[in-house]
């Protein structure tokens, strides 16, 4: 199987070191949705004109989950990505129901840069291998879900941290790692939704055991957040509810971080308010 048609960022190459601050689209049935601990779904806006909107305002990658695909089987994202790829020149990850080449295929022909892969990958740890052979490492993200244990550590889950794996989180991201992910996804669902800041133990456990690089999801609201993400080992930090509330923007993040030393891209343009 041939490997799609990759697009070029220059500035986003894998030898530039600046942190990546990404936006996160989680879309149920073609609409933009967002709730606290992955429950109490609200809807947020189009998830189309949102993504051009954050890519206008200096977002360095767009993340799109569709949280139903395990459900249904299938992800229906294309449209929407095929779409936002003709105007948003940054990296695109795409997740959800994808437990197959094929599924990964489909994906990566509209636009895609990479897929993220979760349950599939924790029935058959096997398609981690499979899509980074095909499509390279660059291609690969594992997701995973976290659950802080009573007794200590965190638990993978699935399907929005409904269903339990028996994975032990750190353990699995250094697995998926030697299996051939470029890159995880690291999501806390006990922060989730929250905006009150990152779960640091969890961002600093998992970079610690491995060396790829590590997206940070789960309560960033603010500047200072990903600055503690970044300082616990995150090499990207991922916003959500902050970005559709309009409580934040992509600008002020930037300087945030600038303002503390913390090395991030400085777009040719950035529009605000688009």
């Amino acid at each position: 199987m041939e490997a799609a048609p990759q697009r070029i960022y220059p500035e986003l190459s894998a030898g530039n070191m600046n942190i990546r601050l990404i936006a996160r689209l989680d879309v149920k049935l073609q609409h933009l949705i967002k709730g606290v601990q992955m429950e109490g779904w609200r809807k947020m806006g189009n998830p189309g004109e949102r993504a051009k909107l954050y890519y206008h305002q200096g977002a360095d990658e767009l993340l799109y989950m569709d949280v139903v695909a395990s459900l249904y089987e299938r992800n229906n994202l294309t449209d929407i990505v095929r779409e936002v790829a003709q105007e948003a020149f940054v990296p695109i990850t795409v997740g959800g129901g994808i437990g197959d080449l094929k599924s990964a295929k489909q994906l990566l022909d509209v636009g895609a840069d990479k897929v993220a892969v979760n349950t599939a990958a924790t029935k058959r740890p096997a398609i981690l291998q499979e899509i980074s052979d095909t499509y390279g490492s660059q291609a690969m993200v594992l997701s995973i879900e976290a659950k802080r244990l009573p007794q200590g550590g965190w638990e993978a889950m699935t399907d929005n941290g409904r269903n339990h794996t028996g994975l032990d989180v750190v353990r699995w991201a250094v697995k998926g790692a030697e299996l051939g992910a470029g890159e995880i996804l690291i999501t806390s669902i006990d922060r989730d939704g929250t905006m009150k800041g990152m779960d640091t133990e969890l961002i600093e456990a998992v970079t610690r055991e491995v060396d790829i690089p590590v997206i940070a999801s789960g309560g960033a609201a603010v500047g200072t957040h990903a600055t503690e993400a970044v300082r616990s080992g995150a090499t990207a930090v991922a916003f959500a509810k902050a970005l559709h509330s309009d409580s934040t923007d992509f600008g002020k993040l930037r300087q945030e971080l600038q303002r503390v030393g913390i090395p991030v891209r400085t777009p040719k343009k950035v529009v605000v308010g688009v």
